[in-house]
């Protein structure tokens, strides 16, 4: 519980203007993993995110590893509606992810490396900084939990849902 708390104080902090933007509050319409939104997850994504630099004492930059959390799978559409462009989704979406990112927020070299690069190995371009391979960590973690319904992940998702 003051884990979650916590996470949430420091993603406010760096990331408040990315989780209230209408492109972001959009990503609620979309699901992600089972019967979690893009949005839901990209902040739980962000919270493992500053879970794994907690836990491992790793020096990071936090405002840069937020906000490259928040804007991973800022992709802005549904994935699972039947269209040619959704094709091979995971393979692609994290150019798009960035391109939506760079047009909407100022990005630094920490944050576009994180976005282009947390699909790796399915994006070939291995990650560049330890936040990236941070991200790379966090977002298969939460994937796996969200798909399959792991109770202390869907405990977080529940928690952080008020953000």
């Amino acid at each position: 519980m003051k884990r979650l708390a916590a996470c949430e104080a420091v993603i406010l902090r760096y990331g408040g203007d990315i989780l209230f933007s209408a492109n972001m509050q959009s990503e609620k319409l979309y699901m992600q993993h089972g019967q979690i939104s893009v949005f839901e997850h990209s902040v739980l994504v962000a919270c493992v995110c500053l879970m794994i630099v907690g836990y491992l004492r790793i020096r990071v930059d936090l405002r840069a590893l937020v906000r490259g959390a928040l804007l991973h799978d800022y992709f802005l559409y549904d994935w699972h509606v039947p269209d040619k462009s959704h094709r091979l989704h995971g393979f692609h979406h994290a150019q798009t992810a960035l391109d939506n990112a760079s047009r909407d927020f100022a990005l630094g070299d920490i944050e576009k490396d994180m976005i282009r690069t947390h699909m790796f190995p399915l994006n070939l371009r291995p990650p560049q900084y330890r936040e990236s391979v941070i991200i790379c960590v966090a977002d298969k973690i939460c994937a796996t939990g969200e798909t399959f319904s792991v109770p202390a992940c869907m405990e977080a998702v529940r928690r952080l849902r008020v953000l």
